[in-house]
């Protein structure tokens, strides 16, 4: 495994990059973007929220993949134990893409099944613990402080990359939580980062947070939308992913390209593994295989 400790130093390697910035703890806060990548990644935010906000009163449809072109099938897929992943992009409300100066956004969406739960089940354990820690992509995780239906969480993530060996990037974030009961069949919550910091020497003595903004860039934005519907088998459970990264040096495009062909649709199906276990451990329902489609 190689180890991503100081910016630039992997990318000498793989590109032929010449770098190396020294590390020191990082601002409690996601790093500052250029102001144009800030204005596109809020326009791409504000017309994923809008369209789910849509789907979401659409009713008998209420998941994404209620709209999509396979929806009978993927639906089916979930009830059969299935966990159909699948990438998404948001456009313009009159059409056309959304332009990220200089940035990437990776935008997928999963669903599964956790059989024979309630939604009521599933709001009660996802308020009191964090689903995966200590598995997949999650390596440790607390609930830092509640506020009725809202929530803030600390969560250690790792994101690994296979170009020439596996590259781990190990990042501290931070999230606001806020849960939504729609009624007594429909529900949603969203995260929203609100700390994105790179670790340096992650798992080791020295570890500690890169310097304010001189982390790879490769995660520096990161909300996740969630939807919950009671059916006869249980909830389904439906997550979209937004996450930004740099498109540029080259060094970095190229692994955020590995990381959208191949690795992405991993993590998040790992995230749906790790969401159905976590009621599994809590007896709420047993343990079973996990089928990926």
């Amino acid at each position: 495994m190689i180890q991503a400790t100081r910016p630039l130093v992997f990318l000498c390697a793989i590109a032929g990059l010449a770098a190396s910035l020294a590390a020191a703890p990082a601002a409690t806060q996601s790093p500052v973007l250029p102001p144009k990548m800030v204005t596109g990644w809020n326009q791409y935010v504000d017309a994923t929220q809008q369209r789910i906000s849509g789907e979401m009163k659409a009713l008998p449809r209420f998941l994404a993949l209620d709209f999509g072109a396979s929806a009978a099938a993927d639906r089916a897929a979930v009830l059969a134990g299935g966990m159909p992943v699948s990438e998404a992009r948001s456009v313009k409300s009159g059409g056309g893409n959304i332009d990220v100066s200089d940035g990437w956004v990776h935008h997928w969406r999963g669903a599964v099944l956790i059989p024979r739960a309630t939604l009521d089940q599933v709001f009660a354990r996802l308020q009191s613990s964090v689903p995966g820690s200590g598995q997949g992509d999650v390596l440790t995780s607390a609930i830092l402080s509640r506020n009725g239906p809202a929530m803030r969480v600390f969560i250690k993530v790792q994101r690994q990359v296979r170009v020439i060996g596996t590259l781990t990037f190990v990042y501290n974030t931070e999230h606001d939580v806020a849960f939504t009961r729609r009624d007594a069949q429909h529900g949603s919550s969203t995260s929203v980062a609100t700390k994105i910091a790179q670790l340096d020497d992650a798992g080791t003595p020295t570890e500690r947070e890169f310097a304010h903004g001189d982390d790879h860039g490769f995660l520096w934005r990161w909300n996740s939308y969630w939807r919950y519907q009671q059916v006869a088998a249980g909830v389904i459970a439906e997550c979209e992913s937004l996450t930004l990264s740099r498109t540029a040096p080259f060094g970095l495009g190229m692994i955020a390209s590995h990381f959208e062909k191949s690795e992405a649709p991993a993590s998040m199906t790992r995230a749906l593994v790790n969401l159905r276990q976590h009621f599994a451990a809590a007896g709420q329902m047993p343990h079973a295989s996990s089928p990926v489609r």
